[in-house]
């Protein structure tokens, strides 16, 4: 759930918090939130790759569909569904996040999941506006192998609709090949409540976490990057590990995809803003947004829900802008920790030619316990 702040404390580590994790710690402690996930997990025909889901409200999201922006924090991605999402700033469908080479795949899966559940869409109206988010996988799996199928797309969306609030962290689902700053990366989440006038609100970020270079990692105020560089790079030579060969000449073409959920009342403009921050949380995890990384951020919330067929003029409650810069902080906050949570949950990974990247956890054993 979320960084266990305990454990890190044993090596003399630290994440700043001013604000109360939510229960689980994770996205889906904002309310109606929900996440499945499908992990393929192949060594014999290197495939690490996978899908993970989020629904992100109860009801039928393209029939009411929920407040959202997106922000582009450096373009080299492939995400698709975030032209229409800023200018309607509307969010009308689950958002999958998979591997680069699987976005056609999931999106014409994402397409008959809602053309399934709304017999109007392309006869009474128009089209749907499927969101798929993406990372390149591609060091540690065979990527041109195409593996994700349809199936696995709907599958993850099932185990969302079905299974717990409480769902896995680090190498799994979309995150399953993932690098993250010369580590194993992943899918971190983490969570926030805000306490605003007479009640209680909840924001919850979910990443899929791909970007860095080794050497660059940042936990609260201890350049663990550099503290660990050295360990890192004698353990791949005395096992050959080609990963890291020339770790000195390596630069940040990954990417990080960051979903931000809430149920505060934000209008879509005040939700652009919210995503925008999320850069203040990725730079404090040592990330300057390389020219090569696809950053990307999308926010939505559920506290309004906009009727497909509306016709008379539509209210929505947003708090001033005046009221935003906690919300603002919270944001940062959470998604600085779900990257952290990311490299602290996933494992160590043999991915293919013979490319293993190193979980962090190994390294704070060996390099930051006093």
């Amino acid at each position: 759930m979320g960084v266990d702040a305990s454990q890190l404390e044993k090596y003399g580590l630290s994440l700043h918090a001013r604000f109360k994790a939510g229960k689980l710690n994770k996205i889906t402690d904002v309310p109606g939130v929900k996440v499945g996930q499908v992990t393929l997990n192949d060594p014999a025909r290197n495939l690490h790759t996978g899908v993970t889901a989020i629904i992100p409200a109860q009801g039928n999201v393209f029939q009411d569909k929920l407040l959202a922006s997106g922000q582009v924090l450096n373009g080299f991605g492939k995400t698709t569904g975030l032209v229409q999402v800023q200018e309607l700033g509307t969010l009308e469908t689950p958002i999958l996040l998979t591997n680069t080479f699987a976005v056609g795949t999931c999106w014409n899966a994402l397409t008959r999941y809602m053309l399934a559940r709304n017999p109007d869409i392309g006869i009474k109206t128009g089209t749907v506006n499927p969101v798929v988010m993406e990372c390149n996988d591609g060091d540690l799996n065979d990527i041109r192998a195409a593996a994700v199928t349809e199936a696995d797309a709907l599958a993850a969306l099932r185990a969302a609709e079905s299974g717990p609030a409480d769902f896995a962290e680090g190498a799994v689902g979309a995150g399953t090949g993932m690098c993250c700053l010369g580590f194993k990366g992943g899918i971190g989440s983490a969570s926030r409540v805000l306490s605003l006038g007479q009640a209680d609100y909840h924001l919850g970020v979910l990443v899929s976490s791909n970007f860095g270079v080794l050497g660059n990692l940042r936990i609260g105020d201890r350049f663990v990057g550099e503290e660990t560089k050295e360990a890192v790079i004698a353990r791949a030579k005395a096992e050959q590990n080609p990963r890291y060969a020339r770790y000195w000449q390596q630069k940040d073409q990954g990417s990080i995809v960051m979903v931000i959920a809430c149920d505060l009342p934000l209008s879509s403009r005040q939700l652009g803003r919210l995503a925008r921050r999320a850069a203040v949380g990725l730079a404090r995890t040592g990330s300057y947004i390389g020219d090569g990384s696809g950053d990307i951020a999308l926010a939505f919330s559920t506290a309004s829900r906009i009727s497909h067929y509306a016709k008379d003029p539509v209210s929505i409650a947003a708090l001033p802008d005046s009221q935003l810069d906690d919300v603002f902080a919270a944001g940062a906050e959470a998604v600085e920790e779900a990257v952290i949570s990311a490299l602290l949950h996933a494992q160590t990974l043999a991915g293919i030619r013979g490319n293993t990247v190193y979980a962090l956890r190994d390294f704070l054993t060996e390099q930051l316990q006093d």
